[in-house]
């Protein structure tokens, strides 16, 4: 019973991270993150693939191994967040742009200390 729930979301988690390579908003390797911990409940062999992509691969690896993320996908992170800070700024204004500087600042910081 569980491993169909495991192989269906790491399948919509894969769509999802597809989706992500062309929608700059959105995450690609979180979501392949989360595709290779429900395919390694489900379906080992798919597992093995996202870990032997050729892109996507080595983050995948990095984070397994050390949980690191590599200094250029920590800058775009950053960059995006401020990005995405500077538009709801001009769009929603205060007080309501506290909620995207305190989420963002809260999880920049923690992607900032993560080892790389």
């Amino acid at each position: 019973m569980t491993r169909p729930f495991w192989l269906v979301a790491g399948l919509l988690a894969v769509g999802l991270g597809i989706l992500g390579i062309a929608l700059p908003v959105l995450p690609t390797v979180p979501f392949f993150l989360l595709a290779a911990f429900c395919f390694a409940r489900s379906n080992p062999v798919w597992e093995q693939r996202l870990l032997d992509h050729p892109t996507y691969g080595p983050p995948l690896r990095q984070w397994r191994a050390r949980r690191a993320i590599p200094r250029r996908a920590k800058l775009a992170a950053l960059t995006g967040m401020a990005a995405s800070i500077a538009i709801s700024a001009v769009f929603v204004g205060w007080p309501w742009i506290m909620a995207p500087v305190l989420v963002c600042g809260g999880s920049g910081w923690w992607i900032w200390t993560r080892p790389e």
